[in-house]
Protein backbone atom coordinates (compact mmCIF):
# COMPACT_ATOMS: atom_id res chain seq x y z
CA UNK A 1 0.00 0.00 0.00
CA UNK A 2 2.81 2.42 0.90
CA UNK A 3 4.58 1.67 -2.38
CA UNK A 4 1.39 2.27 -4.35
CA UNK A 5 0.70 5.58 -2.63
CA UNK A 6 4.27 6.87 -3.06
CA UNK A 7 4.37 5.81 -6.70
CA UNK A 8 1.09 7.63 -7.36
CA UNK A 9 2.35 10.72 -5.53
CA UNK A 10 5.64 11.06 -7.42
CA UNK A 11 4.08 10.26 -10.79
CA UNK A 12 1.93 13.37 -10.42
CA UNK A 13 5.15 15.17 -11.38
CA UNK A 14 5.11 13.65 -14.88
CA UNK A 15 2.75 16.34 -16.20
CA UNK A 16 5.10 19.10 -15.06
CA UNK A 17 8.07 17.34 -16.67
CA UNK A 18 6.16 17.12 -19.93
CA UNK A 19 5.24 20.80 -19.66
CA UNK A 20 8.83 22.05 -19.54
CA UNK A 21 9.77 19.58 -22.28
CA UNK A 22 7.12 21.12 -24.54
CA UNK A 23 7.53 24.77 -23.48
CA UNK A 24 11.20 25.17 -22.48
CA UNK A 25 11.69 28.84 -23.31
CA UNK A 26 8.48 30.03 -21.67
CA UNK A 27 9.31 28.06 -18.52
CA UNK A 28 12.84 29.48 -18.36
CA UNK A 29 11.68 33.08 -18.89
CA UNK A 30 9.06 32.74 -16.17
CA UNK A 31 11.68 31.30 -13.85
CA UNK A 32 14.07 34.19 -14.50
CA UNK A 33 11.32 36.70 -13.70
CA UNK A 34 10.57 34.86 -10.46
CA UNK A 35 14.23 34.80 -9.42
CA UNK A 36 14.67 38.52 -10.12
CA UNK A 37 11.44 39.42 -8.33
CA UNK A 38 12.41 37.43 -5.25
CA UNK A 39 15.91 38.97 -5.04
CA UNK A 40 15.00 42.55 -6.00
CA UNK A 41 15.53 43.97 -2.49
CA UNK A 42 18.85 42.25 -1.87
CA UNK A 43 22.10 44.15 -2.20
CA UNK A 44 22.79 42.40 -5.51
CA UNK A 45 19.26 43.06 -6.75
CA UNK A 46 19.46 46.75 -5.96
CA UNK A 47 22.87 47.07 -7.58
CA UNK A 48 21.69 45.60 -10.88
CA UNK A 49 18.11 46.85 -10.96
CA UNK A 50 16.19 43.62 -10.51
CA UNK A 51 13.11 45.64 -9.48
CA UNK A 52 12.92 46.93 -13.07
CA UNK A 53 12.02 43.39 -14.19
CA UNK A 54 14.79 43.34 -16.82
CA UNK A 55 14.40 41.09 -19.85
CA UNK A 56 16.83 38.23 -20.40
CA UNK A 57 18.90 40.45 -22.68
CA UNK A 58 18.95 43.34 -20.19
CA UNK A 59 19.82 40.94 -17.37
CA UNK A 60 22.80 39.66 -19.39
CA UNK A 61 23.92 43.23 -20.15
CA UNK A 62 23.69 44.40 -16.54
CA UNK A 63 25.04 41.47 -14.55
CA UNK A 64 28.62 40.26 -15.14
CA UNK A 65 29.47 36.59 -15.54
CA UNK A 66 31.23 35.50 -12.35
CA UNK A 67 33.60 32.73 -11.39
CA UNK A 68 33.71 31.50 -7.81
CA UNK A 69 36.74 33.73 -7.21
CA UNK A 70 34.84 36.75 -8.59
CA UNK A 71 31.85 36.09 -6.35
CA UNK A 72 33.78 35.07 -3.24
CA UNK A 73 33.92 38.52 -1.54
CA UNK A 74 30.10 38.47 -1.47
CA UNK A 75 29.88 34.76 -0.59
CA UNK A 76 32.28 35.31 2.31
CA UNK A 77 29.87 37.81 3.83
CA UNK A 78 27.02 35.31 3.40
CA UNK A 79 29.18 32.62 5.02
CA UNK A 80 29.75 34.95 7.97
CA UNK A 81 26.00 35.30 8.48
CA UNK A 82 25.12 38.53 6.65
CA UNK A 83 21.67 38.42 5.07
CA UNK A 84 20.16 39.90 1.91
CA UNK A 85 23.44 40.02 0.03
CA UNK A 86 22.73 37.71 -2.90
CA UNK A 87 19.43 36.16 -1.76
CA UNK A 88 16.80 37.22 0.80
CA UNK A 89 17.61 36.42 4.41
CA UNK A 90 20.65 34.70 5.93
CA UNK A 91 21.79 31.32 4.57
CA UNK A 92 22.46 28.52 7.03
CA UNK A 93 23.72 25.71 4.80
CA UNK A 94 26.71 25.62 2.45
CA UNK A 95 27.88 22.84 0.15
CA UNK A 96 31.64 22.46 0.41
CA UNK A 97 33.09 21.48 -2.95
CA UNK A 98 36.46 19.81 -3.28
CA UNK A 99 37.41 22.24 -6.04
CA UNK A 100 38.98 19.79 -8.47
CA UNK A 101 40.34 22.60 -10.65
CA UNK A 102 42.11 24.44 -7.84
CA UNK A 103 43.41 23.68 -4.36
CA UNK A 104 40.90 25.75 -2.39
CA UNK A 105 37.52 24.53 -1.17
CA UNK A 106 34.44 26.25 -2.46
CA UNK A 107 31.45 27.08 -0.26
CA UNK A 108 28.23 27.13 -2.26
CA UNK A 109 25.08 28.51 -0.56
CA UNK A 110 22.19 26.05 -0.18
CA UNK A 111 18.93 27.86 0.59
CA UNK A 112 15.58 26.49 1.60
CA UNK A 113 14.33 27.30 -1.91
CA UNK A 114 17.21 25.51 -3.62
CA UNK A 115 16.54 22.42 -1.53
CA UNK A 116 12.76 22.36 -1.93
CA UNK A 117 12.36 23.64 -5.50
CA UNK A 118 15.64 22.27 -6.78
CA UNK A 119 17.14 19.15 -5.26
CA UNK A 120 13.96 17.65 -3.82
CA UNK A 121 11.71 18.52 -6.74
CA UNK A 122 14.27 16.98 -9.10
CA UNK A 123 14.53 13.95 -6.84
CA UNK A 124 10.77 13.44 -7.06
CA UNK A 125 10.95 13.87 -10.83
CA UNK A 126 13.73 11.31 -11.07
CA UNK A 127 11.65 8.90 -8.97
CA UNK A 128 8.63 9.52 -11.19
CA UNK A 129 10.61 8.71 -14.33
CA UNK A 130 12.18 5.63 -12.72
CA UNK A 131 8.81 4.21 -11.66
CA UNK A 132 7.50 4.85 -15.18
CA UNK A 133 10.47 3.24 -16.93
CA UNK A 134 10.99 0.33 -14.57
CA UNK A 135 7.76 -0.50 -12.72
CA UNK A 136 8.96 -4.05 -12.12
CA UNK A 137 11.67 -2.80 -9.75
CA UNK A 138 9.02 -1.39 -7.37
CA UNK A 139 11.54 1.03 -5.89
CA UNK A 140 9.24 2.06 -3.03
CA UNK A 141 8.65 -1.56 -2.05
CA UNK A 142 12.09 -1.58 -0.43
CA UNK A 143 14.89 0.85 0.36
CA UNK A 144 17.16 3.18 -1.61
CA UNK A 145 20.74 2.86 -0.43
CA UNK A 146 22.37 6.28 -0.71
CA UNK A 147 26.01 7.03 0.00
CA UNK A 148 26.87 10.60 0.87
CA UNK A 149 29.43 12.68 2.67
CA UNK A 150 29.29 14.56 5.94
CA UNK A 151 28.81 18.07 7.30
CA UNK A 152 30.36 20.15 10.06
CA UNK A 153 29.91 23.48 11.76
CA UNK A 154 30.49 26.59 9.70
CA UNK A 155 34.10 27.70 10.39
CA UNK A 156 33.17 31.29 9.43
CA UNK A 157 30.68 31.66 12.30
CA UNK A 158 30.69 31.22 16.04
CA UNK A 159 30.02 27.76 17.41
CA UNK A 160 26.33 27.24 18.08
CA UNK A 161 25.17 29.41 15.18
CA UNK A 162 23.39 26.45 13.59
CA UNK A 163 25.09 27.04 10.26
CA UNK A 164 26.64 23.99 8.63
CA UNK A 165 29.01 23.24 5.73
CA UNK A 166 29.60 19.90 4.05
CA UNK A 167 29.07 17.71 1.01
CA UNK A 168 25.88 18.56 -0.83
CA UNK A 169 24.75 14.93 -0.46
CA UNK A 170 24.99 15.26 3.32
CA UNK A 171 23.04 18.53 3.37
CA UNK A 172 20.33 16.94 1.22
CA UNK A 173 20.06 13.87 3.45
CA UNK A 174 20.03 15.94 6.64
CA UNK A 175 17.03 17.92 5.42
CA UNK A 176 15.07 15.22 3.57
CA UNK A 177 11.28 15.27 3.83
CA UNK A 178 9.82 12.48 5.96
CA UNK A 179 8.55 10.40 3.04
CA UNK A 180 11.98 10.35 1.40
CA UNK A 181 13.77 9.50 4.63
CA UNK A 182 11.31 6.62 5.13
CA UNK A 183 12.41 4.89 1.91
CA UNK A 184 16.18 5.37 2.21
CA UNK A 185 18.93 3.52 4.07
CA UNK A 186 21.24 3.63 6.05
CA UNK A 187 20.03 5.77 8.97
CA UNK A 188 21.48 9.27 9.22
CA UNK A 189 23.78 8.45 12.15
CA UNK A 190 25.64 6.07 9.80
CA UNK A 191 25.21 8.00 6.56
CA UNK A 192 26.81 11.15 8.03
CA UNK A 193 29.80 9.58 9.79
CA UNK A 194 33.04 11.51 9.36
CA UNK A 195 35.55 8.69 8.96
CA UNK A 196 35.04 7.16 5.52
CA UNK A 197 36.56 3.75 6.31
CA UNK A 198 34.40 3.39 9.43
CA UNK A 199 31.39 4.60 7.48
CA UNK A 200 31.77 1.93 4.78
CA UNK A 201 32.20 -0.82 7.39
CA UNK A 202 29.22 0.16 9.53
CA UNK A 203 26.95 0.80 6.55
CA UNK A 204 27.89 -2.59 5.11
CA UNK A 205 27.04 -4.27 8.43
CA UNK A 206 23.66 -2.53 8.48
CA UNK A 207 22.48 -2.84 4.87
CA UNK A 208 23.25 -6.55 4.47
CA UNK A 209 19.96 -7.14 6.31
CA UNK A 210 17.94 -4.58 4.30
CA UNK A 211 15.75 -5.08 1.21
CA UNK A 212 17.71 -2.74 -1.08
CA UNK A 213 15.96 -2.01 -4.39
CA UNK A 214 17.87 1.08 -5.54
CA UNK A 215 21.44 2.34 -5.23
CA UNK A 216 22.26 6.05 -5.35
CA UNK A 217 25.75 7.51 -5.26
CA UNK A 218 29.20 7.76 -6.80
CA UNK A 219 30.25 4.55 -8.63
CA UNK A 220 33.73 4.38 -7.10
CA UNK A 221 32.49 4.24 -3.51
CA UNK A 222 29.48 2.07 -4.33
CA UNK A 223 31.92 -0.55 -5.64
CA UNK A 224 33.76 -0.56 -2.30
CA UNK A 225 30.52 -0.95 -0.37
CA UNK A 226 29.11 -3.73 -2.55
CA UNK A 227 32.32 -5.72 -2.26
CA UNK A 228 32.36 -5.34 1.50
CA UNK A 229 28.74 -6.51 1.79
CA UNK A 230 29.55 -9.57 -0.32
CA UNK A 231 32.58 -10.32 1.89
CA UNK A 232 30.59 -9.98 5.10
CA UNK A 233 27.79 -12.26 3.94
CA UNK A 234 29.92 -14.87 2.21
CA UNK A 235 27.68 -14.56 -0.84
CA UNK A 236 28.80 -15.31 -4.38
CA UNK A 237 27.56 -11.91 -5.52
CA UNK A 238 25.34 -9.07 -4.31
CA UNK A 239 22.25 -10.58 -5.96
CA UNK A 240 22.23 -13.21 -3.23
CA UNK A 241 22.07 -10.45 -0.61
CA UNK A 242 19.70 -8.08 -2.39
CA UNK A 243 17.59 -10.21 -4.77
CA UNK A 244 15.25 -7.27 -5.54
CA UNK A 245 18.02 -4.82 -6.51
CA UNK A 246 17.09 -3.30 -9.87
CA UNK A 247 18.29 0.30 -10.25
CA UNK A 248 21.43 2.39 -9.76
CA UNK A 249 21.16 6.20 -9.86
CA UNK A 250 24.76 7.28 -10.40
CA UNK A 251 26.56 10.58 -10.81
CA UNK A 252 29.71 12.67 -10.15
CA UNK A 253 31.94 10.68 -12.55
CA UNK A 254 31.39 9.23 -16.02
CA UNK A 255 29.94 5.74 -15.78
CA UNK A 256 31.45 4.27 -18.97
CA UNK A 257 34.68 2.97 -17.41
CA UNK A 258 32.71 1.31 -14.59
CA UNK A 259 29.89 -0.27 -16.59
CA UNK A 260 31.53 -3.65 -17.10
CA UNK A 261 32.59 -3.89 -13.46
CA UNK A 262 29.00 -3.30 -12.32
CA UNK A 263 27.83 -6.02 -14.69
CA UNK A 264 30.22 -8.34 -12.87
CA UNK A 265 29.25 -7.12 -9.40
CA UNK A 266 25.52 -7.31 -10.15
CA UNK A 267 25.12 -10.22 -12.60
CA UNK A 268 21.99 -11.31 -14.38
CA UNK A 269 19.14 -9.52 -16.06
CA UNK A 270 16.94 -6.79 -14.65
CA UNK A 271 19.55 -4.29 -13.45
CA UNK A 272 19.06 -0.74 -14.76
CA UNK A 273 21.25 2.36 -14.64
CA UNK A 274 20.25 6.03 -14.81
CA UNK A 275 22.65 8.97 -14.63
CA UNK A 276 21.97 12.10 -12.60
CA UNK A 277 23.67 15.49 -12.75
CA UNK A 278 23.33 16.80 -9.22
CA UNK A 279 26.04 19.33 -8.37
CA UNK A 280 26.71 21.49 -5.32
CA UNK A 281 25.10 24.37 -7.22
CA UNK A 282 21.88 22.51 -8.03
CA UNK A 283 20.23 19.53 -9.69
CA UNK A 284 20.70 20.17 -13.40
CA UNK A 285 19.69 17.06 -15.34
CA UNK A 286 18.91 13.37 -15.28
CA UNK A 287 18.66 10.49 -17.72
CA UNK A 288 15.02 10.05 -18.69
CA UNK A 289 15.35 7.38 -21.38
CA UNK A 290 16.69 3.83 -21.12
CA UNK A 291 19.61 2.74 -23.30
CA UNK A 292 20.81 6.32 -23.70
CA UNK A 293 23.57 8.39 -22.10
CA UNK A 294 21.71 11.66 -22.71
CA UNK A 295 20.24 13.60 -19.80
CA UNK A 296 17.15 15.79 -19.78
CA UNK A 297 17.99 19.37 -18.81
CA UNK A 298 15.75 20.38 -15.89
CA UNK A 299 14.19 23.76 -16.64
CA UNK A 300 11.81 24.40 -13.75
CA UNK A 301 14.01 23.58 -10.78
CA UNK A 302 15.34 26.94 -9.63
CA UNK A 303 18.08 27.32 -12.27
CA UNK A 304 18.11 29.77 -15.18
CA UNK A 305 20.62 28.74 -17.84
CA UNK A 306 22.98 30.52 -20.20
CA UNK A 307 25.84 28.98 -22.17
CA UNK A 308 29.34 30.07 -23.20
CA UNK A 309 30.67 28.78 -26.55
CA UNK A 310 34.24 27.48 -26.34
CA UNK A 311 35.69 30.57 -28.04
CA UNK A 312 34.37 32.66 -25.13
CA UNK A 313 35.85 30.64 -22.25
CA UNK A 314 39.03 32.65 -21.77
CA UNK A 315 38.22 36.11 -23.13
CA UNK A 316 38.02 39.19 -20.83
CA UNK A 317 34.31 39.92 -21.40
CA UNK A 318 32.66 36.64 -22.45
CA UNK A 319 29.34 36.72 -24.28
CA UNK A 320 26.89 33.99 -23.29
CA UNK A 321 23.96 32.76 -25.37
CA UNK A 322 20.49 31.70 -24.31
CA UNK A 323 18.98 28.25 -24.42
CA UNK A 324 17.22 29.05 -27.69
CA UNK A 325 20.59 29.65 -29.43
CA UNK A 326 22.48 26.46 -28.56
CA UNK A 327 23.44 23.97 -31.24
CA UNK A 328 23.75 20.20 -31.21
CA UNK A 329 27.28 18.85 -30.85
CA UNK A 330 29.09 21.97 -29.61
CA UNK A 331 30.63 22.16 -26.15
CA UNK A 332 29.39 24.98 -23.91
CA UNK A 333 30.40 26.16 -20.47
CA UNK A 334 27.33 26.29 -18.23
CA UNK A 335 26.31 29.65 -16.72
CA UNK A 336 23.58 29.55 -14.07
CA UNK A 337 21.47 31.94 -12.02
CA UNK A 338 19.82 30.17 -9.10
CA UNK A 339 17.44 30.36 -6.17
CA UNK A 340 20.49 30.15 -3.90
CA UNK A 341 21.77 33.55 -5.03
CA UNK A 342 24.31 32.53 -7.66
CA UNK A 343 24.00 35.10 -10.46
CA UNK A 344 25.42 34.35 -13.92
CA UNK A 345 27.80 31.95 -12.21
CA UNK A 346 30.32 29.80 -14.13
CA UNK A 347 29.74 26.36 -12.68
CA UNK A 348 32.94 25.06 -14.32
CA UNK A 349 31.30 22.16 -16.20
CA UNK A 350 30.96 21.93 -19.95
CA UNK A 351 28.12 20.18 -21.75
CA UNK A 352 27.12 19.45 -25.31
CA UNK A 353 23.55 19.19 -26.51
CA UNK A 354 22.36 15.96 -28.10
CA UNK A 355 18.75 17.08 -28.59
CA UNK A 356 16.93 20.41 -28.77
CA UNK A 357 13.36 19.10 -28.48
CA UNK A 358 13.48 18.36 -25.64
CA UNK A 359 16.81 19.75 -24.47
CA UNK A 360 19.12 16.87 -23.61
CA UNK A 361 22.81 17.08 -22.76
CA UNK A 362 25.93 15.12 -22.03
CA UNK A 363 28.66 16.36 -19.70
CA UNK A 364 31.75 16.89 -21.85
CA UNK A 365 34.24 18.07 -19.23
CA UNK A 366 35.24 21.18 -17.35
CA UNK A 367 36.46 24.56 -18.50
CA UNK A 368 39.65 24.06 -16.49
CA UNK A 369 39.72 20.28 -16.61
CA UNK A 370 41.12 19.34 -19.99
CA UNK A 371 44.39 18.70 -21.80
CA UNK A 372 45.31 21.49 -24.17
CA UNK A 373 49.04 22.00 -23.69
CA UNK A 374 49.72 21.53 -27.41
CA UNK A 375 46.45 22.58 -29.05
CA UNK A 376 45.01 19.07 -28.76
CA UNK A 377 41.91 20.13 -26.76
CA UNK A 378 41.24 16.75 -25.15
CA UNK A 379 38.23 17.01 -22.83
CA UNK A 380 37.21 14.59 -20.10
CA UNK A 381 34.54 13.02 -22.32
CA UNK A 382 37.29 12.00 -24.80
CA UNK A 383 39.47 10.59 -22.04
CA UNK A 384 36.66 8.56 -20.44
CA UNK A 385 35.67 7.04 -23.77
CA UNK A 386 39.27 6.19 -24.67
CA UNK A 387 39.94 4.52 -21.31
CA UNK A 388 36.71 2.54 -21.62
CA UNK A 389 37.68 1.33 -25.12
CA UNK A 390 41.16 0.35 -23.98
CA UNK A 391 39.70 -1.54 -21.01
CA UNK A 392 37.31 -3.44 -23.27
CA UNK A 393 40.10 -4.35 -25.68
CA UNK A 394 42.40 -5.69 -22.94
CA UNK A 395 39.98 -7.16 -20.40
CA UNK A 396 40.80 -4.46 -17.89
CA UNK A 397 38.58 -2.80 -15.30
CA UNK A 398 39.52 0.75 -14.32
CA UNK A 399 39.37 2.13 -10.81
CA UNK A 400 40.68 5.65 -11.40
CA UNK A 401 43.05 7.64 -13.58
CA UNK A 402 44.60 11.02 -14.21
CA UNK A 403 46.62 12.53 -17.05
CA UNK A 404 48.77 15.60 -17.63
CA UNK A 405 51.17 16.95 -20.26
CA UNK A 406 54.81 15.96 -20.44
CA UNK A 407 57.47 17.74 -22.51
CA UNK A 408 60.50 16.35 -24.30
CA UNK A 409 63.57 17.83 -25.94
CA UNK A 410 63.61 17.32 -29.68
CA UNK A 411 66.01 17.64 -32.58
CA UNK A 412 66.33 20.73 -34.76
CA UNK A 413 65.17 23.10 -32.02
CA UNK A 414 61.58 21.90 -32.26
CA UNK A 415 59.58 20.84 -29.24
CA UNK A 416 57.41 17.78 -28.97
CA UNK A 417 55.09 16.91 -26.18
CA UNK A 418 53.08 14.01 -24.91
CA UNK A 419 50.56 12.93 -22.32
CA UNK A 420 51.44 10.97 -19.22
CA UNK A 421 48.68 8.77 -17.78
CA UNK A 422 48.59 7.18 -14.34
CA UNK A 423 45.89 4.50 -14.11
CA UNK A 424 44.81 2.26 -11.24
CA UNK A 425 42.91 -0.90 -12.13
CA UNK A 426 40.61 -3.34 -10.40
CA UNK A 427 41.61 -5.80 -13.12
CA UNK A 428 44.86 -4.91 -14.90
CA UNK A 429 45.04 -5.09 -18.70
CA UNK A 430 46.27 -8.34 -20.21
CA UNK A 431 48.63 -6.35 -22.41
CA UNK A 432 49.67 -2.92 -21.15
CA UNK A 433 51.25 -1.99 -24.49
CA UNK A 434 48.04 -2.81 -26.34
CA UNK A 435 46.09 -0.81 -23.75
CA UNK A 436 48.20 2.27 -24.52
CA UNK A 437 47.79 1.71 -28.27
CA UNK A 438 43.98 1.49 -28.05
CA UNK A 439 43.89 4.52 -25.75
CA UNK A 440 45.87 6.48 -28.33
CA UNK A 441 43.88 5.20 -31.33
CA UNK A 442 40.54 5.97 -29.70
CA UNK A 443 41.60 9.50 -28.82
CA UNK A 444 42.66 10.00 -32.43
CA UNK A 445 39.27 8.79 -33.64
CA UNK A 446 37.35 10.99 -31.19
CA UNK A 447 39.38 14.19 -31.42
CA UNK A 448 40.61 15.62 -34.72
CA UNK A 449 42.90 18.11 -32.98
CA UNK A 450 44.61 15.34 -31.05
CA UNK A 451 44.85 13.26 -34.22
CA UNK A 452 46.47 16.12 -36.10
CA UNK A 453 49.06 16.61 -33.35
CA UNK A 454 49.78 12.87 -33.28
CA UNK A 455 50.36 12.63 -37.05
CA UNK A 456 53.80 11.02 -37.50
CA UNK A 457 54.59 11.97 -33.88
CA UNK A 458 55.40 15.47 -35.08
CA UNK A 459 53.78 17.39 -32.22
CA UNK A 460 52.70 14.66 -29.79
CA UNK A 461 54.41 11.40 -28.93
CA UNK A 462 52.39 8.29 -28.00
CA UNK A 463 50.91 8.36 -24.48
CA UNK A 464 53.15 7.33 -21.60
CA UNK A 465 51.05 4.90 -19.51
CA UNK A 466 51.93 4.14 -15.88
CA UNK A 467 49.98 1.43 -14.05
CA UNK A 468 49.65 2.29 -10.37
CA UNK A 469 49.29 -0.32 -7.60
CA UNK A 470 45.94 -0.74 -5.90
CA UNK A 471 45.23 1.94 -3.32
CA UNK A 472 47.48 4.64 -4.84
CA UNK A 473 44.76 7.18 -5.49
CA UNK A 474 43.03 6.44 -2.19
CA UNK A 475 46.27 7.10 -0.28
CA UNK A 476 46.79 10.33 -2.24
CA UNK A 477 43.26 11.54 -1.44
CA UNK A 478 43.69 10.57 2.22
CA UNK A 479 47.00 12.45 2.41
CA UNK A 480 45.24 15.56 1.11
CA UNK A 481 42.34 15.09 3.57
CA UNK A 482 39.91 14.49 0.70
CA UNK A 483 38.99 10.84 1.11
CA UNK A 484 35.29 10.10 0.51
CA UNK A 485 32.26 12.30 -0.05
CA UNK A 486 32.27 14.51 -3.14
CA UNK A 487 36.07 14.42 -3.50
CA UNK A 488 37.45 12.74 -6.59
CA UNK A 489 40.64 12.36 -8.57
CA UNK A 490 41.00 15.02 -11.30
CA UNK A 491 40.84 13.28 -14.66
CA UNK A 492 42.79 15.79 -16.74
CA UNK A 493 44.85 18.86 -15.99
CA UNK A 494 47.09 21.17 -17.96
CA UNK A 495 49.20 21.43 -14.80
CA UNK A 496 51.36 18.55 -13.61
CA UNK A 497 50.69 19.42 -9.95
CA UNK A 498 48.30 16.55 -9.24
CA UNK A 499 50.18 14.02 -11.35
CA UNK A 500 53.51 14.80 -9.71
CA UNK A 501 51.95 14.34 -6.27
CA UNK A 502 50.61 10.94 -7.35
CA UNK A 503 53.97 9.94 -8.83
CA UNK A 504 55.54 10.87 -5.50
CA UNK A 505 52.97 8.63 -3.82
CA UNK A 506 54.15 5.80 -6.10
CA UNK A 507 57.78 6.34 -5.13
CA UNK A 508 57.07 6.38 -1.37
Amino acid sequence: MISTVLTWAVQRRLDDIEHFRQHPHEVQQALLKSLLRTARDTEWGQRYGFADAPSAREFAQRVPISSYEDLYPHLERVLQGEGNVLWPGPVQWFAKSSGTTNARSKYIPVTRESLQDGHYRAGRDMSAVATLLYPEVDIFGGKTLSLGGTHQGNPFREEGSGSRVGDVSALIMQNLPAWAEFVRTPPLELALLDEWEEKIERIAQHVRHVDVRTLAGVPTWMIVLIRRVVELTGAQNIREVWPNLGLFLHGAVAFGPYRELFRQLIPGEGMHYLEIYNASEGYLAFQDEPNSEDMLLLLNHGIYYEFLPSDQWDVPAPQAIGLEQVEIGRSYAVIISTNAGLWRYKIGDTVRFTSLAPYRIRISGRTKHFLNAFGEEVVVENAEAAVAAACQATGATIRDFTAAPIYFAADNGASRGGHQWVLEFVQAPTDATHFAEVLDQTLRQLNSDYDAKRHRDIALTPPDVIIAPAGTFERWLARKGKLGGQHKVPRLSNSREFLEEILLELRN
